[in-house]
């Protein structure tokens, strides 16, 4: 499981053996992996900063957790293509996730314990401000990039093109192949752009008498096209429909007549369900718009590397971060919860299966009643504001407990 208890219990003697007592009945009964979480000594300064930090730290917390799922569905978002490579650009210090919240090491460099804890937690705060900062610049300006291009390949090259052969069948009105038609796989020809289907050859320009359509013919109707194309207005050019371009609900078809009977083809089309699609041949626009979309190729080419390098390092620097977060917020609950001068052994417990957290909860529980008294106290004692303690309605934990869930990065 991608779940993790951080849990913190008195360092005593007494509290030591309940540790002892628990990892026996964990092991035996196969609910956890239990290991020691190593968290420095701390300036702790005085218990007013301390429920102070108690706070500021559940705040930042959230900040961080949010962070990171933000910025791993932003990986998730940028690999489109490479979806099941995603894990591996989702490391912390170059290590999977959980490898390192179960060998965690409190970085000396980074967050020196020797500071006090406010000056601690305003780095880690600091820190991944910055990051959330950078995190939407970056990805406002690789979105922005990304929809322009969604757009125009919504509307082209998008949608998977492929040879289609269809004619007029000499004599029988069926349709067979024959080169110049393309087939829009999954396409809408009624919204998409037809520049990358349609050619300079497919249409009569230039002329002061005659213009081309282009119509949407249903595919079961193809043969009550070729049937009553020419009759549907006076004036159609006999012979001059061609299919040039189909998607799966329909056809694109190519019909010839004079400019005056414009409006009544229109009509007469719309009343056997065929739909004259506005369409205008612009060589200018055309290339304009293939022009576009290279450039925008281009561009999304030469910001997915940097983008993706930046995700990678920056997650990790605040997945790090968060983890720090949690262990200072044990270290700030557990003096709170249980007093100076600060004696307390926090433990990792990674469960087995999610079936089995129940149980666990129950041992944990059973081990540790003892605690209850100096908890209900100090919960009771209405000065003292212990936030870490993370009660609800139907909650209690007689000992300092804080979860990490890594399965919704999954």
């Amino acid at each position: 499981m991608s779940e993790f208890w951080l849990i913190s219990a008195p360092g005593d003697k007494e509290n030591l053996q309940a540790l002892e007592r628990m990892n026996t009945v964990t092991s035996k009964s196969n609910l956890s992996y239990n290991t020691k979480f190593a968290i420095p000594d701390f300036k702790v300064g005085t218990l007013d900063s301390l429920v102070g930090l108690s706070d500021e730290l559940g705040k930042l917390d959230t900040f961080a957790e949010s962070l990171i799922r933000r910025m791993a569905q932003s990986v998730v978002d940028v690999m489109e293509d490479s979806k099941g490579k995603v894990h591996e650009n989702l490391l912390a210090n170059g290590v999977d996730l959980t490898s390192f919240v179960t060998h965690f090491e409190w970085d000396m460099a980074k967050y020196p314990a020797k500071q006090p804890l406010v000056s601690v937690v305003d780095t880690l705060a600091k820190q991944l401000a910055q990051i959330e900062m950078d995190l939407k610049s970056r990805t406002a300006a690789y979105s922005a990039l990304k929809m322009n291009l969604e757009n125009l390949e919504k509307k082209s090259t998008a949608l998977a093109l492929t040879v289609c052969l269809r004619s007029v069948c000499k004599g029988s009105g069926m349709l067979m192949p024959q080169p110049g038609a393309v087939v829009a796989s999954g396409g809408n020809l009624f919204t998409r752009t037809l520049s990358d289907i349609v050619s300079k050859e497919d249409f009569v320009l230039d002329s002061e008498y005659l213009i081309t359509l282009l119509v949407i013919v249903p595919k079961p109707s193809y043969a009550q096209w070729q049937k009553t194309y020419e009759s549907l207005s006076d004036m159609v050019v006999p012979r001059s429909t061609k299919l040039i371009a189909e998607d799966n609900e329909g056809g694109l078809f190519t019909v010839t007549l004079f400019r005056k009977v414009i409006d009544d083809f229109k009509t007469k089309a719309k009343e056997n369900k065929f739909t004259v699609r506005e369409f205008y041949y612009d060589e200018k626009e055309i290339k304009r718009e293939r022009e576009e979309m290279t450039r925008l190729l281009s561009d999304k080419k030469q910001q997915y590397g940097p983008l993706l390098r930046w995700l990678k390092v920056n997650f990790s620097e605040a997945f790090i971060a968060w983890i720090h977060i949690k262990a200072l917020r044990v270290f700030v609950e557990s003096v709170l919860r249980y007093g100076l001068p600060v004696n307390f052994q926090a433990v990792l417990l990674q469960p087995h299966k999610k079936s089995a957290t129940k149980r666990l909860r129950e041992v944990l529980n059973s081990v540790f009643h003892h605690l209850d008294e100096v908890a209900a106290a100090s919960i009771l004692d209405a000065s003292v504001e212990i936030p870490g303690l993370q009660l609800s309605n139907q909650d209690y934990f007689p000992y300092v407990y804080f979860h990490i869930d890594l399965s919704l990065l999954d």
